[in-house]
């Protein structure tokens, strides 16, 4: 993953101090104009993917500016979205975790670079791993949630115990530390550190020491949804047909993902958060600061993903839970976070592209000065990867354009897997080229592959003597 912000620290820690000053600087009007261009992107992206219903804050400078509710929240009954309606958030709940693993080392009740073993001496690998490794995804833990969704157990309650047992006798994926890999695995074990470090359910924890301090009063469990008048029924797509998802256990979500809130809420989590009052600004900083690990740069700190999009730093964390895809992201530069809560799972997410939508609108001059191409491009190259990407969206697995053993990869079930990740995407919209970049002594032409409003794809290729395609990389 390229996810590399070298600036990030330093911007994390001026704005925790402008989030935390008496006055704060006012947003600048909102127009009309501005608005419906942020309809009608939202609008557009729900009617390419199916998506039901849809909430969304923006808020510039720590000032809300627009919120706003489309679709309904219940196809059956014809109930429509608001922007009071509640969305299960899913692993937006893991800033929350992160926080509260850091709220405890402030305390002195624990480490971050502790093995896991001083606290949960017989979970799976105890003495191989840190916290830290579990809060930023690098402990190398294999997947708890896919077993658990192979055993179609997902909305079944479970103990702490049960969950472990579906990963207690596997190896790790890779040594500690060494790689990255999106883990719910380490955000379980983290949960259950809290609990033993702090004395405390976990959801008792995360009620007095985060969400009462933050001054959230609107934010749930997904056990507690049939009680919510206001909840949204998450939908997911079975065989071309929108259907309504089954809901998530709340002990199988837990410290990796089983919140439920809404936009106004979690807008408080966020000034909270960078506010100082849920950990230091030292600690936000780390939060927000890229892990590194032999691969390089992993795009992710502690219960944040740290990135770009249009070249611009971006922090913050999506949420993918059965029927609710969710997004969360704040732009330091332009002091501009975007909210998007929608309860409809597809691939790209409709949460996190009305985010970017969402930032574009607001800032077209960095929108159009994206779509420039690097010095560079080479015409022929990149009309290749266009040709070539249209075949993988197809699942093509013999395509004249690609070396043998890459070949022979796409042949073995790779092109299939491949094209089921992309075909959602749909038809291009441009190409963009974006220079290039060397990984293992491999140089990659880099692209940037845009769909339509706020869906993009970074996508790049690498090219043998002989002109053929030997490597990708992408996301």
């Amino acid at each position: 993953m390229l996810r590399s912000i070298a600036t990030l620290p330093l911007l994390c820690l001026s704005l925790t101090a402008a989030a935390a000053a008496p006055v704060p600087v006012k947003a600048r009007p909102f127009d009309a104009q501005l608005a419906n261009r942020i309809d009608a992107d939202v609008q557009s992206i729900m009617q390419r993917t199916g998506t039901p219903g849809v909430t969304i804050l923006v808020a510039e400078r720590g000032h809300v500016v627009y919120r706003h509710a489309y679709g309904l929240t219940d196809r059956e009954n014809h109930k429509p979205a608001t922007v009071l309606t509640e969305y299960e958030i899913g692993s937006i709940t893991k800033q929350l975790t992160a926080a509260a693993i850091l709220q405890l080392q402030e305390a002195g009740k624990l480490h971050l670079d502790d093995k896991l073993s001083v606290y949960l001496p017989n979970a799976p690998h105890a003495d191989e791993v840190t916290l830290r490794q579990l809060l930023s995804h690098t402990s190398g833990l294999p997947e708890y949630i896919d077993a658990v969704d192979t055993a179609k157990a997902i909305d079944k309650p479970a103990t702490f115990n049960e969950l472990m047992k579906y990963v207690a006798d596997k190896p790790l994926d890779f040594p500690p530390g060494t790689h990255w890999s999106y883990s719910n695995t380490g955000y379980i074990l983290a949960g259950r550190v809290i609990e033993v470090v702090s004395h405390e359910t976990y959801g008792h924890y995360l009620q007095t020491h985060l969400l009462d301090r933050a001054g959230m009063t609107h934010t749930f469990t997904v056990a507690e949804e049939g009680k919510l008048p206001g909840m949204a029924i998450g939908y997911d797509r079975e065989k071309g047909q929108i259907t309504r998802a089954r809901t998530i256990a709340a002990s199988v979500g837990w410290a990796a993902g089983f919140l439920v809130s809404t936009v106004d809420d979690l807008q408080k989590w966020n000034l909270a958060l960078r506010g100082g009052r849920i950990v230091t600004p030292v600690d936000f900083t780390l939060m927000c600061n890229s892990v590194k690990t032999k691969q390089g740069d992993a795009g992710y700190g502690l219960g944040l993903f740290v990135d770009n999009i249009d070249g611009q730093p971006r922090v913050g964390h999506t949420g993918g839970s059965l029927g609710f895809t969710t997004a969360n992201e704040y732009f330091p530069r332009q002091d501009v976070q975007a909210i998007a809560f929608t309860n409809f799972v597809d691939h790209p997410e409709p949460g996190e592209m009305i985010t970017t939508a969402i930032f574009e609108d607001m800032n077209p001059t960095i929108a159009a000065d994206a779509m420039r191409p690097a010095q560079g491009e080479n015409p022929l190259v990149t009309a290749k990867v266009n040709a070539y990407f249209v075949q993988l969206q197809a699942g093509d697995a013999d395509s004249l354009y690609l070396a043998d053993k890459l070949a022979k990869k796409m042949r073995t079930g790779l092109a299939k897997r491949l094209g089921d990740e992309f075909n959602g995407y749909g038809k291009p919209t441009a190409l963009v080229f974006k220079g290039t970049h060397t990984d293992a002594g491999v140089t990659f032409q880099d692209y940037v592959i845009h769909f339509g409003p706020g869906s993009q794809l970074k996508f790049g290729i690498a090219l043998d003597k002989a002109g053929k395609i030997g490597a990708l990389s992408f996301g």
